[in-house]
C-alpha cells in the first residue's frame, strides 16, 4: 500500500513541474573513466529534502529517501544520491552520456534544472610515424637526402578533435605543413633535402574540453660528400718529416677517415687488406706526421673514407705511392772561357715532390743566386746559368734533390776551355799556307820530271817510263864518260823501248843547277858517239 502511495506522488510531483516549472540546461563535461558530481539545482533553500530522484533522458534513473539512512557499502555503486541531492556518478562510461533531470521534495514549482552530460576523452595514443626512417639510440629519426619521405601524425579524442602537423628548422620558425579533425593527420615530402631537417609537432586538441596535447620528433638528414677523399701532403720543418692530409668534406655527418698502408674496418667482413693502420677518427680532416724511419721507395699509403649512408661494399678512397727523387742530365758539361753555360737537371719522379737545389766544388757549397749564378726552375727542370765563367768555375756542381724519402744528386763536371780572339786569323793563315805549300810541290814534282814530260807524251809517257830512272851526278867540271858500253844492234829494242843515244854534259853552276841534258836521235853510223846509254 506504501509503495502504491508512493508512485502516485512521484506522479503528482512530475506533472506539477511539467505544467507550472520551467527549466534550464547546462552542458556539463565528463572525462571517460573518471569520477563525477551532477548537482540538483531546484531545493528549497535551508530545507531538509524527504526524497529525490534522477531522470536521464526522460527516464527514470535513480531516487532516494533522505529518510532513509544508506550504507556506506551502497553509495559505492556506478550512480549515488548524495544528502544534498546531487548526483555522483563513478568512473564514468559512454553509456552515462545524456540529459540528467534532478527533482526532490520539497520543491521550487519555479524552476527545475536540467544537465547535459558530455563525455569526454583524449588525446591519447599520440603518435608520428615517419617512413623510411631509421631511429638512433635517442630517438631521433634518420632519413637518407634524396629519398621520399611519409609523416603521420595520429591521436584519438572524444567526441571529436583537431589534429595540425608543424616544422621549425635551423632557419625558420614554426611552419604549419598540415591540420585536420579526424583521427590522423598525413604529410609527404619527395626528394627530402637537409633544408627539411629539424623538429615535427603534432599536436591534438578535444574539440570539447579543449584539452591538447602536443609532441615533437627531431628529423635528421645524412648525405655523404659527392667527390671522394682527397689526400695531400706537406713538408715539415725538417726534410724528414712530411704531413699527410686527408680531407673528405661535404656530407652530414662528419665521416670517418682511416690512414694507412691499409687497413681493415672493425666488423668488416669482405673489405679487409693486410696493413698496418696508422690514424683514424671522425672526421671530415684526418692530419697524420711521418717521418723518414716509417717510409720507404714504392710504399701505398691510403686514406679510406666511411659514412653512414655508404654500403660497406662500396670504398671512397684516395691513394699514393711514394717515389724517390731521381735527378736527370746530362754529367759532363764543356765550355769556352768568357762565355756564358748553363746546367740543366731534371727531377719530375719523386713523391711527395722532392726539394731540389743546386751545389759546387768538391764540398758542396750551396750555389746562392747572384749576377754570377742565375737559378730558375720552371716545371720539373731546373738550371744553373753561370755568367762569363773563368777557369776559376770550372769543376763538380751538384743537382741535389731531397724528400722525406731520400736524398739523390746529380753530379756535373763543368770543363772550361781557354779561348783566343785571333782563332781565326790563325785558321786562315793556316789554309793559305797549306794551298801555296801544295802549289810549291805541285811546281817542283812537273819541274823535276820535265824530261820525262818533254820526251814522252806528258804524264802518261811518264807513266809508261816509270820503270826506267837515271841518276844524274852534278861535278864541278865537265867530263865526258868514254866508258865502254855495250853497243845494241842497230835499231834495237830494249825492254821494248826504242835505245836513245845521250851525250851528257856537266855545266858548271853556283847554284848547283840540275845538268842540262840533250838527246839526239838515234844514229848508230855517226862515228863520233862512243858511248850508248840505255833508259
Amino acid at each position: 500500500m506504501k509503495a502504491f502511495a508512493f508512485a502516485i506522488f512521484l506522479l503528482v510531483m512530475h506533472q506539477t513541474v511539467a505544467a507550472n516549472g520551467r527549466s534550464d540546461e547546462t552542458t556539463v563535461a565528463g572525462t571517460l573513466g573518471e569520477n563525477i558530481i551532477l548537482p540538483c539545482g531546484n531545493t528549497l533553500t535551508n530545507v531538509t529534502p524527504s526524497f529525490t530522484r534522477w531522470l536521464k533522458n526522460g527516464q527514470f534513473t535513480i531516487d532516494r529517501n533522505h529518510s532513509i539512512i544508506i550504507p556506506i557499502s551502497s553509495s559505492e555503486g556506478h550512480l549515488t544520491i548524495l544528502y544534498n541531492q546531487s548526483l555522483y556518478i563513478n568512473r564514468i562510461t559512454l553509456s552515462d552520456e545524456g540529459t540528467y533531470l534532478c527533482d526532490s521534495l520539497p520543491h521550487d514549482n519555479k524552476t527545475q534544472t536540467s544537465l547535459t552530460l558530455q563525455i569526454v576523452s583524449g588525446p591519447d595514443n599520440s603518435i608520428t610515424d615517419i617512413q623510411p626512417a631509421t631511429p638512433l639510440s635517442n630517438g631521433t629519426l634518420v632519413v637518407v637526402r634524396g629519398s621520399t619521405v611519409s609523416f603521420n601524425c595520429s591521436s584519438l579524442s572524444y567526441p571529436s578533435q583537431s589534429l595540425s602537423l608543424g616544422f621549425q628548422g635551423v632557419a625558420s620558425s614554426n611552419d604549419s605543413l598540415a591540420v585536420g579533425s579526424g583521427s590522423w593527420l598525413g604529410f609527404r615530402i619527395e626528394d627530402v633535402q637537409p633544408t627539411a631537417q629539424g623538429n615535427y609537432s603534432c599536436r591534438a586538441q578535444n574539440s570539447i574540453s579543449q584539452k591538447a596535447v602536443g609532441w615533437s620528433t627531431e628529423l635528421l638528414v645524412y648525405y655523404s660528400p659527392e667527390r671522394h677523399p682527397e689526400c695531400l701532403w706537406k713538408a715539415g720543418k725538417d726534410p724528414s718529416d712530411v704531413q699527410f692530409n686527408c680531407s673528405w668534406f661535404g656530407g652530414y655527418p662528419s665521416p670517418t677517415l682511416f690512414w694507412g698502408e691499409n687497413h681493415q674496418e672493425p666488423g668488416s667482413q669482405g673489405n679487409q687488406v693486410a696493413g698496418r693502420l696508422m690514424e683514424s677518427e671522425e672526421t671530415d680532416s684526418l692530419v697524420v706526421n711521418l717521418n723518414r724511419s716509417l717510409l720507404f721507395d714504392g710504399q701505398t699509403l691510403k686514406c679510406d673514407g666511411r659514412h653512414p649512408t655508404i654500403s660497406l661494399g662500396e670504398e671512397k678512397f684516395c691513394s699514393f705511392t711514394l717515389k724517390s727523387p731521381y735527378p736527370e742530365g746530362l754529367p759532363l758539361v764543356t765550355a769556352l772561357e768568357g762565355t756564358n753555360v748553363t746546367l740543366t737537371c731534371t727531377e719530375s719522379s719523386s713523391l711527395p715532390p722532392a726539394l731540389t737545389t743546386w751545389q759546387r766544388t768538391a764540398q758542396q757549397e750551396d750555389v746562392v743566386p747572384s749576377p754570377k749564378y742565375i737559378l730558375s726552375e720552371q716545371g720539373p727542370t731546373f738550371t744553373l746559368t753561370i755568367v762569363n765563367i773563368t777557369k776559376q768555375d770550372e769543376g763538380f756542381y751538384f743537382c741535389r734533390s731531397e724528400n722525406p724519402l731520400m736524398v739523390r744528386e746529380l753530379e756535373i763536371y763543368l770543363t772550361v776551355k781557354a779561348t783566343s780572339q785571333y782563332t781565326g786569323a790563325i785558321i786562315g793563315i793556316f789554309l793559305a799556307i797549306l794551298i801555296v805549300g801544295s802549289g810549291i810541290v805541285i811546281a817542283k814534282t812537273i819541274y823535276s820530271n820535265r824530261d820525262r814530260i818533254c820526251l814522252g807524251n806528258g804524264f802518261e809517257r811518264m807513266e809508261e817510263e816509270r820503270g826506267d830512272v837515271l841518276s844524274l851526278v852534278e861535278a864541278d867540271e865537265e867530263e865526258v864518260f868514254h866508258e865502254a858500253v855495250p853497243r845494241l844492234p842497230p835499231l834495237s829494242l830494249t825492254n821494248g823501248h826504242n835505245t836513245t843515244l845521250v851525250e851528257i854534259h856537266t855545266i858548271p853552276s853556283i847554284d848547283h843547277e840540275d845538268a842540262e841534258i840533250v838527246e839526239h836521235p838515234l844514229q848508230l853510223e855517226n862515228p863520233d858517239i862512243d858511248e850508248l846509254v840505255t833508259f
